[in-house]
């Protein structure tokens, strides 16, 4: 395993870990799953740089797009909740209560 390859891998479980176990505030759930799609576009990246392929040079773009919008979608529901409960604490959330 590169070092590279050992860089990402560990940044993207980080985030993962992080998205398991720091699970109070939707802000910092937000957080873990921007750097898991940042280390995913950078290993994206790197690997089309490689394989010296034009064929897959639309992936990192096509991920960063979909992370945009799942940032901006995370953003308004942060927002949302935010305007309704007064906190954005997971716990406080109650699905069965509208």
């Amino acid at each position: 395993m590169s070092p590279t390859h050992f860089a990402f891998s560990s940044s993207f479980v980080l985030g993962l870990t992080g998205l398991a176990f720091q699970r109070s505030h939707l802000l910092s759930a937000l957080l873990c799953l921007e750097g898991m799609m940042l280390s995913l576009f950078i290993a994206f990246s790197l690997w089309t740089l490689q394989l010296d392929s034009t064929n897959f040079s639309a992936s990192p773009m096509l991920l960063l797009a979909f992370s945009a919008c799942e940032a901006s979608a995370g953003l308004a529901l942060l927002v949302a909740t935010a305007r309704t409960h007064g906190t954005d604490r997971l716990q406080n959330l109650n699905l069965l209560q509208c």
